[in-house]
């Protein structure tokens, strides 16, 4: 089964490897292998891949992993494919104080 790809360049996945212990609880819960463990620490491999569930960063102890679960276009697509609409990942609706949000659909 060919790998899922997301739209580029919108994933809010962000990974802190000064606060990695290596665990690698990451690769273990991350559906979709976006993570891999190389010297001792996580690594995203690709993170278009990233469908922002938030498996890794509920998992990660040292809470080195960051990713807004719930919100952009990977959501809006599974969404919108389970509900039988068109995606909708609420683009035009910035939250308050959070300018990292942008338009992506």
């Amino acid at each position: 089964m060919p790998q899922l790809k997301y739209l580029p360049n919108v994933s809010t996945l962000r990974l802190d490897v000064e606060k990695c212990n290596g665990c690698g609880m990451c690769v273990i819960v991350c559906p979709h292998a976006v993570f891999v463990i190389e010297e001792r620490l996580a690594r995203i491999t690709d993170i278009d891949s990233c469908m922002e569930c938030g498996a890794c960063a509920g998992n990660c102890p040292e809470e080195a992993i960051y990713v807004k679960s719930g919100v952009g276009c990977a959501y809006a697509v599974i969404a919108g494919t389970l509900r039988g609409t068109e995606p909708d990942c609420g683009c035009g609706v910035e939250e308050e104080n959070d300018s990292s949000q942008s338009c992506c659909c």
